[in-house]
């Protein structure tokens, strides 16, 4: 009996013991799971970011082992840059063009697969979503053969419409070129936000539409009324997808199917930099632009999610 005591308190210490050897564990599983993944972040993003900003502070041509310190002086020279507000410019109209694009024709295809009961519906969400899993090159490639003035499938159907040939520059002129950029970006990611659609709108409970549907509410009242709000993360996620990847990525695009022209009207952040700094070397220019597409990269988004946020809707 006088050894009991004794015995309750000698094991008080083994199970601490054990409880601190099963948090380190845990502990190291998740590390095994998180610290790769920011390595591999750290290394292959915020490595160069942090690079870019510095070689922006510098004269460099890419070649020479001479850094010369130059300070904001290319910062200031893009300010007087003439195509740096355009290029600015072209990558808002792709967004503004996308994001209407986008929204419009994924709520649409959407709703079309999981509200009117169109039979068949798997086909349609792989056939929507094919385009997502072409290469980007291999969809300018294709697109610029739908331009082409003298072959192209689109100067061959308005030929057919009017009974006889027809041949314009849609890439080659400034009017059009950059209207004819918002089709193979739009055809090439709205299988995305499709697909994101779709899924939140099977989350809505079936019992909402029938109440609506009894109360006499028509497709459209139960679309503004009921799909619209409690698909609004989604479309959050959405729009926020398409800017980010929009302003960041639609260099290769132009790239591909204009090269920035004609002229330079269609020259984006992305193009203009690539052009600047592997065509005509002047790297540290175009580590300055790189950096201002960050700035306006995030000051975009943060806009945005300050402009979109609403407070979730709850399902009772």
């Amino acid at each position: 009996m006088k050894g009991t005591p004794v015995t309750g308190r000698a094991q008080a210490p083994l199970a601490k013991s054990k409880g601190g050897r099963g948090q380190a564990k845990r502990r190291l599983f998740i590390a095994s799971f998180i610290l790769p993944t920011l390595i591999i972040y750290l290394v292959f993003t915020v490595y160069p970011m942090l690079k870019g900003i510095y070689l922006s502070l510098f004269d460099w041509s890419g070649g020479s082992m001479d850094y010369n310190f130059i300070g904001l002086d290319n910062f200031k020279e893009m300010i007087r840059d003439p195509i740096i507000p355009k290029a600015i410019l072209n990558d808002y109209f792709l967004v503004l063009g996308k994001v209407i694009g986008f929204m419009v024709l994924a709520l649409f295809f959407a709703v079309a697969i999981t509200r009117l009961n169109i039979k068949g519906a798997g086909f349609y969400r792989a056939i929507f979503f094919l385009p997502n899993v072409i290469s980007v090159v291999v969809v300018g490639v294709l697109w610029r053969y739908v331009y082409n003035p003298n072959l192209g499938f689109l100067n061959s159907i308005i030929g057919a419409i009017k009974g006889e040939a027809y041949v314009f520059p849609w890439l080659g002129d400034k009017a059009t070129a950059m209207w004819s950029l918002l089709p193979p970006s739009i055809w090439a990611g709205v299988g995305f936000c499709t697909l994101l659609m779709i899924a939140g709108i099977l989350s809505i409970p079936e019992s909402l539409y029938e109440a609506a549907g009894l109360d006499g509410a028509t497709q459209w009242q139960q679309f503004w009324n009921i799909t619209l709000p409690l698909t609004w993360e989604q479309i959050q996620t959405s729009v926020l997808w398409i800017v980010m990847t929009t302003l960041n990525g639609s260099f290769i695009i132009v790239s591909i199917m204009t090269e920035g022209g004609p002229d330079n009207a269609t020259q984006v952040l992305g193009s203009y930099l690539y052009q600047q700094g592997f065509k005509q070397f002047h790297l540290s220019y175009a580590a300055a632009i790189g950096v201002l597409t960050l700035i306006v990269s995030l000051i975009t988004t943060a806009a945005l999610q300050r402009i979109m946020k609403r407070e979730p809707l709850e399902i009772s």
